[in-house]
């Protein structure tokens, strides 16, 4: 008799955990169904409010051609400029002896491979995540990046236009900083801090009127190498 009750007690039991272990299973696969669930809708709303395709490559790029650009600056200032006597240097339209001439035409050509290499990189970027390159976020982004820097390459263009050249690299570096962060809310957030980054070392550079070259060459280039790598590793390895 004891042994009949003792058999029913285990059976209710053994029951009892199957189906508390069924119903704890079923719980745990909801809730990761759930979390699946809003996993993919974050993603969904992040694509269509934030441009995602921005690649680290871009980053390097820039930097690697910014880096190269001081280069040329620095020899051209420092060991070309010298080796010409105060009549070979004009105001007319000779490239090289016409210093303004000379690093404007630089700057435009760093700019535009600069810009080149980003939109490759970032089209590219695009295709591997099968994303649109082109919509309403992608316009908002250009948008927001380009009211200060607009404004900060005319003011630029002025000052270069009555000579003062001492502040050149410290504004544009001030105002490529509040154009990064003026745009950091429809892409990554480490834009954001990019471009803080940006605004010190312009304000540096503003400082130290001596150095602008230096601080320019790192703002444009070591800084934006480092964020470029950081960037392809936190984001672009995941898609290869």
């Amino acid at each position: 008799m004891v042994a009949f009750f003792l058999h029913i007690f285990q059976h209710y039991f053994a029951s009892y955990d199957l189906i508390f272990n069924f119903a704890l299973q079923s719980t745990f696969k909801t809730m990761n169904e759930q979390l699946k669930q809003l996993s993919e809708i974050r993603t969904l709303m992040e694509r269509s409010s934030r441009f995602i395709s921005l690649s680290g490559l871009s980053g390097v790029a820039a930097g690697t051609v910014a880096l190269l650009g001081a280069g040329v600056a620095y020899w051209y200032i420092y060991r070309f400029m010298p080796t010409l006597s105060n009549a070979e240097i004009s105001s007319g339209f000779a490239l090289l002896e016409n210093p303004v001439l000379f690093l404007l035409n630089l700057a435009f050509g760093v700019l535009i491979l600069a810009v080149s290499s980003g939109i490759y990189f970032t089209v590219r970027n695009s295709r591997k995540k099968n994303l649109t390159v082109w919509d309403r976020t992608t316009q908002r982004l250009i948008i927001n990046l380009l009211i200060p820097l607009v404004a900060g390459g005319l003011f630029a263009l002025v000052l270069v236009s009555r000579g003062q050249f001492l502040y050149i690299s410290g504004l544009t570096l001030l105002f490529y900083g509040l154009a990064l962060i003026n745009a950091s809310n429809y892409t990554f957030s480490e834009i954001r801090y990019l471009g803080l980054l940006e605004l010190l070392t312009g304000i540096m550079a503003v400082w130290f009127v001596g150095y602008g070259l230096l601080f320019w060459a790192f703002g444009f280039g070591v800084l934006h190498i480092v964020y470029g790598i950081m960037m392809y590793s936190k984001y672009d390895k995941k898609t290869q």
